[in-house]
């Protein structure tokens, strides 16, 4: 039973296992029988032994050993690593050719033996695990100039000194012969190498960057690498909160905690799922699909993990929150896919990657046993069908990549399975897993496999005697590195009589009176307590409904290939099927087609179609897998469409000011949202500018009566997108414009950006667009000179003189501020180069008699003389007899004066229409007077 807080007792933990003495089944007594645990403990000491000596003897003190590949194989088939040699050399970056990005894990630090040597105590090998801590003390140092992955070479350099440091403490207390010169060494290299990798923390989100230079830092070079996966932000908090509790200096922790608190943050709010890979820096998600796989298992792991070893509860709630989100929307019974973390009900792909395999073990420790029992005989039958798992497999369980890099996930979940339950059955896997690398991965210089697959192995095999600790006490990372339970303490009553966290309750304790205080070193689920015979027909039964299910999938898989037994056709062919691309949806045909193969349909107001398989619902096994397959061509093209549309057809938005004095002059490039107001086909909507308040428009604005009617500023991060619109719609905003917070970034070198809901149905009715941080500090610099400028947010330009025009048939409408200086008949602003005249004709117009126009035209005149006053009487003929220029105008707005001691009430007697002309004098080369009649 895993171990969680002590304060309380949630009801998602761990069941219990049970060992009785006596009482087997007969069928577990045969299955025993049949298990020699101690021949296989023994066989897999010595596959590891063979393992790390050839290390030690080949390669040593370089990061790992060599291989060189063969010819090639045939990639419909995993092939046997005989069509690989271990080469009699260590792997040296800068010497040894370079893989790529493979190389990141190597630091010249001795990779393999440090990540290899908490498991010599495992087996036994107290001697050489002394020699191996001298030898890391005196060769191994961190200085080289080398740019590392911050995930590997955390989980697997400074998770194997902090192991090492325990085993060192915990051998030298149980072997006063042993390590007694030993004096904390290893903690202190784990807190230096920790202090290199802290670098990558400087990040906006603290997140840190996926790589660092040991000896540099973050170079320029890598700060441009903004891109990380969730696995790699979100696999710190074990080891650096282990390392800040031993050392007592609190900045590991607090750093690790950040990147959590940030990740969890940044989940899709409406699924709760996480996406794949985020920018470090303002957050944004670069690859939205979400599965349990490569980019996300790590995060997962560690969510729970967290909570198992320091018993903080929100660490819980998370895991919780998560795991219910992938039963919900990736689990489709023991199969498992991936799908989009805004939109889940939609597969991202068709297939599923080898790294998920450690999702059963998780199962285990959530205390799902069930779930655990199905998810895990799904892998095996696909392990017994390949002789390993793929590196990536269908949902037919075929082959998808022909690759098996001796992942250990699989072994892993198979170990906790079987400490859960002592079941003989995961006694059996584990010898095929071994046989399987014996026959197929052994070679005469060595194994790739020894730091974590034959810990695994070995400590399914072992009994407790057979160990120098109780494994149930403590955590074991991703890398498998040993963590204490006892890191999570707090004190609490008596020290003396307190028992030690453990990780399981055998059910011999938990069925025996007066052991209540057993309770309080663990948290069992209650309905989970079952006899170890109880267990093992259970277990029994849920993997007989698995192979019947895979049997069904099996066959018909071989149905829709074309292939029987007998030569008789039983299913139909899959060329029979409906295919995506023939699908319409004013067809019933086509519609009673999908809803026998288990899909629903449903068709939304706006034309939107929504897909939604359940195989449960189609008529047979067979119509199940096609309206499976149908799904997945559907999503292909779905994808393909979405990559037309961006090579065709860029959609961005403009943010446009179109008010005086620039009349849309100005603009700037905006990214669209994919929620809110679609502005296609849209003249879009214009209105005043307003900042918000907060800032982040993350929290309900405290000025929605400035905010009301207007276009609200908002700056990224903090919240989602769609929170943001939220907040201002109901603020009364009639749009909203969010600039970027990543300084520097800009719509020219920026790539296509488009901004995702977190919430479905779209609850959001007015348009969103967003700006890059340079286009959106040019628009903050206008509305500061401008505080009442009006903008348009649309999908195109605004035609410049349109809006000019405009603005002379309506300037009451279209004019945003009070001009400093004015009279009846003119206003100018000196600040804006802005001049306004207005002549008053009453009823007379281009048609009446020329007497009566040249008489009103003088009357103007007379009123103009009375209430202007001019710099000189040439710039007076001139200005009167419309004899002027751009130059003369910037005379004027320097030299004109508004008479406030004349009677600005003479235009009483001109009335009527009102001919205005305005002249935009900002740019000599955008000078322009234009004239309207207007009311």
């Amino acid at each position: 039973m895993w171990s969680f807080s002590r304060h309380s007792c949630p009801l998602t933990s761990l069941l219990a296992s049970t060992l009785l003495c006596c009482g087997y089944l007969s069928t577990l007594c045969s299955a025993v029988q049949q298990i020699n645990k101690e021949e296989l403990r023994l066989k897999a000491h010595e596959m590891f032994m063979h393992g790390y000596n050839s290390y030690m003897d080949n390669a040593y003190p370089d990061d790992e050993t060599s291989s060189a590949e063969l010819p090639a194989f045939n990639q419909t088939k995993i092939p046997p690593y005989s069509a690989y040699a271990l080469s009699c050399q260590g792997r040296k970056r800068g010497v040894t050719p370079s893989r790529g990005d493979v190389d990141d894990s190597l630091g010249n630090f001795s990779l393999t033996l440090v990540d290899t040597l908490d498991t010599l105590v495992v087996v036994g090998e107290v001697d050489e695990f002394e020699r191996a801590v001298q030898l890391i003390i005196t060769d191994v140092r961190f200085d080289s100039d080398l740019v590392v992955s911050v995930f590997e070479t955390n989980i697997r350099m400074v998770g194997g000194l902090i192991s090492g440091h325990l085993m060192s403490v915990l051998v030298k207390e149980k072997h006063p012969d042993k390590l007694q010169w030993y004096s904390d060494e290893l903690i202190a290299m784990a807190a230096d190498l920790a202090d290199r990798l802290m670098p990558a923390f400087n990040t906006t989100s603290g997140v840190p960057h996926s790589r660092v230079n040991l000896k540099h830092g973050l170079a320029p070079h890598l700060k441009s690498q903004q891109d990380t996966c969730t696995a790699c932000g979100g696999t710190m908090i074990l080891e650096w909160a282990a390392l800040s509790r031993l050392t007592g200096n609190p900045i590991y922790e607090e750093k690790a905690r950040r990147a959590m608190d940030f990740l969890w943050n940044q989940r899709n709010r409406g699924s709760d799922l996480m996406g794949t890979v985020l920018n470090v820096n303002s957050g944004d998600w670069v690859r939205r699909d979400s599965g349990i796989g490569a980019g996300i298992d790590s995060y997962y792991e560690y969510t729970l993990k967290a909570y198992i070893l320091l018993g903080e509860e929100d660490y819980l709630y998370r895991f919780n929150k998560h795991y219910e989100a992938v039963m919900r929307y990736l689990s489709k019974g023991p199969v498992f896919i991936d799908v989009h973390m805004h939109k889940p009900n939609i597969a991202s792909r068709s297939y599923m990657d080898a790294l998920l395999a450690f999702w059963p073990g998780i199962q285990v420790l959530k205390g799902d046993l069930r779930a655990a029992i199905e998810m895990h005989e799904m892998l095996y039958h696909v392990v017994k069908k390949h002789k390993f798992l793929p590196d990536a497999f269908t949902h037919d369980l075929q082959v998808h990549w022909a690759q098996h890099p001796l992942r250990p996930e699989f072994i892993e979940s198979t170990y906790l399975l079987y400490r859960a339950t002592k079941d003989p059955y995961y006694l059996e896997v584990a010898k095929q897993v071994m046989d399987s690398l014996e026959e197929n991965v052994r070679m005469p210089y060595g194994l790739f496999c020894i730091a974590e697959t034959f810990k695994y192995l070995y400590m399914i095999f072992a009994e407790p005697s057979d160990l120098l600790f109780d494994p149930d006490n403590y955590v074991l990372t991703t890398e498998a590195h040993f963590l204490p339970l006892t890191i999570g303490d707090l004190p609490l009553g008596d020290e003396s009589v307190r028992l030690p966290r453990r990780m399981l309750i055998d059910p011999n304790e938990i069925i025996e009176e007066g052991q209540d205080k057993r309770f309080e070193s663990a948290c069992p689920v209650p309905q989970q307590m079952r006899t170890t015979d109880e267990l093992v027909s259970f277990g029994s039964s849920v993997r007989k409904n698995v192979n019947k299910l895979l049997g069904h999938v099996t066959s018909i898989t071989a149905a829709l290939s074309g292939s029987s037994e007998g030569g008789q056709q039983t299913c139909a062919k899959a060329s029979d099927r409906l295919k995506a691309w023939a699908f319409s949806a004013t067809n019933m045909d086509h519609l009673a087609q999908l809803k026998k193969m288990g899909i629903e349909v449903e068709i939304h107001a706006d034309g939107r179609l929504q897909l939604s398989h359940s195989a449960q619902a189609a008529e047979n096994a067979v119509l199940a897998l096609q309206g499976l397959q149908f799904m997945q061509e559907m999503a292909e093209m779905a994808k393909e469409q979405a990559r037309e549309l961006g090579n065709n057809q860029r959609a961005e938005r403009i943010v446009q000011v179109v008010s005086e004095p620039h009349f849309g002059n100005v603009q700037f490039a905006a990214s669209p949202a994919q929620f809110g107001l679609e502005l296609t086909n849209h003249p879009g909507v214009q209105a005043e500018l307003v900042g918000s308040v907060p800032v982040h428009g993350c929290s309900p604005f405290t000025n929605p009566a400035q905010v009301s009617g207007k276009i609200a500023v908002v700056q990224r991060s903090e919240c989602m997108f769609q929170d943001k619109a939220r907040y201002a719609q109901k603020a009364g905003a009639v749009g909203l414009i969010i600039t970027d917070n990543q300084i520097g970034s800009s719509a020219e070198l920026s790539p296509q950006f488009a901004m995702s809901p977190n919430r479905m149905p779209d609850d959001i009715s007015i348009p969103v667009v967003f700006l890059f941080h340079l286009e959106g500090q040019k628009l903050l610099n206008q509305f500061r000179d401008y505080p009442t400028m009006v903008v348009s947010l649309a999908e195109k330009v605004a035609n410049p003189a349109m809006l000019i025009e405009n603005y002379f048939r309506k300037p009451a409408d279209n004019s945003r501020r009070k001009m400093i200086l004015s009279n009846a008949f003119l206003a100018f602003n000196n600040r804006r180069d802005v001049i306004r005249f207005n002549f008053r004709f009453g009823q007379i117009d281009s048609q009446s008699d020329p007497t009566e126009r040249h008489t009103v035209v003088e009357q103007n005149v007379e009123e103009m003389q009375a209430a202007l006053s001019f710099s000189n009487e040439n710039f007076k003929d001139k200005f009167l007899n419309h004899d002027f220029d751009y130059q003369e105008l910037k005379t004027l707005m320097r030299h004109l004066q508004l008479l406030e001691n004349n009677d600005t009430n003479a235009s009483t007697k001109l009335t009527g229409k009102t001919f205005s002309a305005v002249c935009n004098l900002k740019d000599p080369k955008a000078y322009s007077c234009k004239a309207v009649n207007s009311n």
